[in-house]
């Protein structure tokens, strides 16, 4: 018999991962209202006195967090393929119990360094208000992260997907309304303000998780009071795999031992970019930059061009939180064809869906900056990255494949490796007077490319995998048709109206180039719908 506690509420790998795809789109694309306002409410300078702080919460929450999220969602899930939700409810206790203590201690050790961080580690000391604004969310976002890797692990993303979406806009209109507010007071206290916005919005989130953890708690009594007696087997009717014998460890050790080596993951890619910030506002002042001048690129950088190059990693930040759940199943199983499709569907996934992006911001880099931003300043630095942007949206399936399948030291060592490239090559080209901060883009995407090429090796060597290169072959020819197909309809074919439209249509027009060649060369197909069960309802 089924369970028939998980049977209500869990979704299929694809199921899930299109809820939290559908979520991640919906925030990506609110998101740039704050990329597009907050520029022109408190200038690139204000943008970068933000993202200089921000570094910061990473670390942070990193410390805070870090692996226990993945750890309760791991857990979780084994629990509830047993079919013991009351087992399920004290791994969440215990990982509140741990990340609420740890946010206390750290929220006391931000607010005693706070001007010692601003005056000393950066170059710009107007940082320290909005070190100061972040403080608020530490907690908050902890208790937020561990509710999310419980419904995660119970295979549930609509509350993730639901709490997200609404932490998104909650943001959106606090983040620009204190910018405004604080602005007469001066840039420093309008960029705290930002960070003051993305406070209330960690809240709005938080309180959504809470009320929905509330209702499933209520349904959960309901099915277990009219649950049949022969509920107790809920292998019954399945086909029985061998299981990986576990050691009968104390919750709390077990806990500790999954998120510490992904912590240390975690924390050097935290690390390596708060390294980065301070690196790169030093090594430009070396290059002769002015202080607010280097403020300003750097948040032209961070603030501007990465976050568009980042806009399909709602796809693969999807599939990453996707997989681990139903890849630690099937490793559980020791069920090695699962994990092979599961693998070969999230890698093919993040090809195909990220390619015709990195394919737009290449071609359509000057369009694209002025429209959004005003300005073709940062249009050079995305045309040169978004060639290597599908390095980025392939290393999220891998890393959160070597997390499921207990290899996170694996991924930590790869990170390292990359972390430490990219931090020696931004000292050594952002201070160079003809690099500048073209010096931290050319780091970022060797780092890029070489932690990306190690998680695969990693994975490959680990299970055997056999990878498919034909979709990558015919992945790039269908990007450099595209890019040759909305080249031709930018230049060539200009349209009555606004600098709006002809952008509009020609990447309409790529769009529809780009998935017919995918359906010529079989990348995908329609019969890939009736995979999505959901679907099958409205059809």
């Amino acid at each position: 018999m089924k369970n028939y506690n998980s049977t209500l509420r869990k979704q299929s790998f694809i199921q899930g991962t299109l809820i939290l795809l559908a979520a991640g789109i919906i925030n990506r694309m609110l998101g740039f209202i704050p990329r597009i306002a907050l520029p022109r409410i408190i200038g690139s300078e204000g943008v970068g006195l933000y993202q200089l702080g921000y570094p910061f919460f990473l670390v942070l929450m990193t410390v805070i967090t870090g692996g226990i999220p993945l750890a309760i969602a791991k857990m979780v899930a084994e629990a509830e393929g047993e079919n013991r939700p009351d087992k399920s409810r004290q791994i969440l206790r215990t990982g509140l119990a741990l990340t609420v203590g740890m946010a206390i201690l750290f929220t006391f050790i931000a607010l005693i360094s706070a001007s010692w961080v601003a005056t000393v580690l950066l170059p710009d000391p107007r940082v320290y208000y909005v070190f100061i604004g972040m403080i608020p969310m530490l907690g908050i976002v902890a208790v937020s992260a561990v509710y999310r890797g419980y419904f995660q692990g119970r295979q549930n993303m609509i509350p993730s997907a639901f709490s997200s979406v609404l932490e998104t806009i909650v943001r959106i209109l606090f983040m620009l309304w204190f910018s405004w507010l604080l602005l007469p007071k001066g840039m420093a206290f309008a960029a705290a303000g930002a960070m003051l916005g993305v406070t209330v919005g960690e809240i709005a989130g938080m309180l959504a998780l809470l009320w929905q953890y509330y209702v499933i708690l209520q349904k959960d009594k309901k099915a277990g009071s009219s649950a049949p007696a022969e509920q107790a087997n809920p292998t019954d009717g399945m086909l029985t795999l061998p299981a990986v014998e576990r050691k009968n460890t104390p919750m709390l050790t077990r806990m500790l031992g999954i998120a510490i080596p992904v912590t240390a993951g975690r924390l050097v890619g935290s690390f390596s970019y708060l390294l980065e910030s301070i690196i790169t506002a030093r090594s430009l002042a070396l290059a002769g930059i002015a202080t607010a001048a280097a403020t300003s690129q750097y948040g032209n950088l961070q603030g501007m061009v990465i976050p568009l190059l980042l806009l399909p990693g709602a796809l693969t930040s999807s599939l990453a939180v996707s997989l681990v759940p139903s890849l630690s199943e099937a490793a559980a199983r020791r069920d090695t064809p699962t994990i092979h499709k599961r693998l070969h569907q999230a890698l093919r996934l993040a090809l195909v869906t990220g390619a015709p992006f990195a394919v737009m911001m290449y071609i359509l880099a000057e369009p694209l900056c002025t429209l959004l931003y005003g300005n073709t300043d940062t249009a050079p630095m995305l045309r040169l990255m978004a060639p290597f942007a599908l390095f980025l949206y392939v290393q999220a399936p891998l890393q959160a494949a070597l997390q499921a399948m207990d290899r996170p030291g694996r991924a930590l060592v790869n990170t390292l490796i990359g972390a430490v490239v990219k931090i020696i090559l931004i000292f050594t080209l952002a201070s160079r007077p003809e690099y500048g901060i073209y010096g931290a883009i050319i780091a970022i995407i060797i780092n890029s490319i070489l932690v990306t090429l190690l998680h695969g090796y990693s994975v490959v060597t680990q299970i055997s995998l056999r990878l498919r290169l034909s979709d990558l072959i015919k992945t790039v020819a269908a990007m450099i048709i595209t890019g040759a197909g909305v080249h031709y309809v930018y230049t060539a074919i200009p349209l009555s109206g606004t600098q709006w439209i002809q952008f509009l249509y020609a990447v309409a027009c790529g769009m529809a180039l780009y998935s017919s060649l995918c359906l010529l060369t079989g990348l995908f197909s329609l019969r890939d719908l009736d995979r999505l069960n959901f679907l099958k309802r409205w059809r």
